[in-house]
């Protein structure tokens, strides 16, 4: 099989000119910010072997494992006298361009980018070694205009970037509804509007689209102003659940420091183990942090029933990163890509037999 390919509409969208901006992710805008933030770290702490690792995420609530776990010091934690220095990005591509320049060792990420990341560098480059939140993406729409999935057809219907996850999967549910839509230009039997989260509240207000699938907290804003769920993502998926994000690594961070990985990784399950048994303390911990990042908290009436839509958990969900790919490929953005050996999950097992958790499966993807 083929590496992936974008359309040539994709192909002509750049980061940079050595990194051309492929399937994009699930976060907000195409920019990047580099906050080189560093944890503080005790005077007596023993380095594992490497005196830093660096790692890159959003400040979205679906990557609230890193938030959280950054904002708590559960990874300068395991991590011991090794500094932990961290940057967020708005986009994939910027953080999948980080980690092939040595930027980051260590990123969250979503999984359109992590696909075309490691097939656009014939897998050389990353692994995924775990994952980290599920669900979190919602279709709401104008109530006084959509009533029925039926009503759908017809509708401007915005997406946050051509070929970003949540575009494909709108893709295709549109297409399972038996509508056809031009997955480029984005005209058909819904007019599928591609349009910056950051932007796509004030687009709602003003009536230039009638709803959007798109990931929290930019669903629940929505919501916010009126706007109705019509369909929780969730519901599509076996088990109602579906990888939103990951935790990917440089292949050669991995061979050089696999100390320094799994303390990360211990640091991400007991991150995780926290958020599940404090529920409410995490939500504000994560808030918290994006306060910080980003300058501004979220109101509860958005943050709560965002925070209710997310699962937690270090399973990757192999199988369902396998069928987002396929949705890619059926749309006609992706070309059928070889993902055997994406994934490194050995790391992240040996950590959960430690702390008596059942192991995770590749689905056949795991490294070769």
């Amino acid at each position: 099989m083929s590496a992936a390919r974008p359309l040539t509409a994709l192909r002509t969208l750049a980061v940079t000119a050595a990194l051309p901006l492929l399937l994009t992710a699930c976060g907000y805008g195409s920019a990047s910010t580099d906050d080189d933030r560093q944890a503080e770290v005790a005077a007596d702490a023993e380095k594992l072997s490497a005196d830093e690792v660096r790692i890159g995420y959003f400040p979205n609530l679906t990557h609230a494992t890193a938030l959280v776990g950054v904002q708590k010091g559960l990874f300068q934690k395991e991590l011991g006298g090794t500094t932990i220095k961290s940057a967020t990005f708005n986009a994939g591509p910027s953080e999948i361009e980080a980690l092939n320049s040595g930027s980051i060792d260590i990123g969250w990420i979503g999984p359109s980018p992590a696909i075309n990341g490691y097939t656009k560098a014939a897998g050389k480059n990353l692994r995924i070694i775990s994952g980290s939140a599920s669900g979190g993406v919602k279709l709401v729409v104008n109530p006084d205009k959509i009533k029925s999935e039926d009503d759908v057809k017809g509708k401007k219907i915005a997406t946050p970037q051509l070929g970003n996850t949540q575009d494909v999967a709108f893709l295709n549910w549109i297409a399972e509804k038996g509508w056809k839509v031009d997955a480029e230009s984005g005209s058909g039997d819904v007019s599928v509007v591609r349009t910056d989260n950051k932007v796509t509240p004030d687009a709602y207000k003003s009536g230039s689209i009638d709803g959007a699938w798109v990931p929290e907290p930019t669903a629940s804003k929505l919501v916010a102003e009126g706007a109705k769920v019509l369909l929780d993502e969730a519901d599509l998926w076996p088990d109602k659940k579906f990888v939103i994000t990951n935790v990917i690594v440089s292949q050669k961070f991995l061979k050089e420091h696999p100390d320094v990985v799994e303390a990360v990784l211990r640091g991400s399950v007991r991150t995780n183990e926290w958020i599940n048994a404090h529920p409410e303390e995490a939500k504000a911990a994560a808030n918290a942090a994006l306060k910080k990042e980003s300058g501004k908290a979220l109101p509860a009436e958005v943050i709560d029933p965002a925070w209710k839509s997310i699962t937690f958990l270090d399973d990757p969900l192999a199988a369902t990163l396998d069928t987002e790919a396929e949705h890619a490929v059926k749309a006609g953005l992706l070309e059928e890509p070889e993902l055997k050996g994406i994934y490194d999950l050995a790391p992240l097992n040996r950590v959960l037999k430690a702390e008596g958790k059942d192991e995770v499966d590749d689905a056949g993807l795991g490294a070769k």
